[in-house]
């Protein structure tokens, strides 16, 4: 893997911006972030740091993610700021800090699956999402990281 690689990330959003209601398939949206970032390996982790923008926000959002075994985390900070952790098998709650509020988040993370080879590593994440003790969806996330030269 280079050290300049795409981070590719499908999952769901929420249509409807109620949190806290049982979300139907009209109300959630499937959608896709393609950034560049940069990739390390230590510790028997693999690392990605990456930038988004977001449509709300002037300043970008700085994201890193650790892979090990079967634990995907995710840090953000900036406008938002959060770390989630995905295990397999296990619930884990977090604080969503956003500029409009707090919200207690809890994922119950059924499966973290990863395939990887020289030039790419594929994870997908199974897991319910609660926001403040209620719960919202059954979700998917895909993560694909690619060398910045890999087709």
């Amino acid at each position: 893997m280079t050290k300049e690689v795409l981070v590719s990330i499908r999952g769901l959003q929420f249509v409807d911006n109620e949190v806290g209601q049982n979300a139907s398939d009209e109300e959630l949206d499937q959608i896709e972030t393609i950034c560049p970032g940069e990739y390390y390996y230590r510790n028997d982790a693999h690392y990605v740091c990456y930038e988004e923008l977001m449509d709300d926000f002037s300043e970008p959002i700085s994201n890193m993610i650790k892979l090990k075994g079967k634990e995907f985390s995710l840090w953000k900070k900036g406008p938002v700021n959060v770390q989630m952790v995905f295990s397999e098998g296990k619930k884990t709650m977090t604080d969503y800090f956003t500029p409009f509020g707090n919200i207690l988040v809890a994922m119950d993370t059924k499966e973290v699956c990863v395939t990887e080879n020289a030039d790419c590593i594929k994870i997908h994440i199974a897991y319910g999402l609660e926001a403040n003790y209620q719960f919202i969806a059954d979700c998917n996330i895909t993560i694909d990281i690619k060398s910045h030269n890999y087709a």
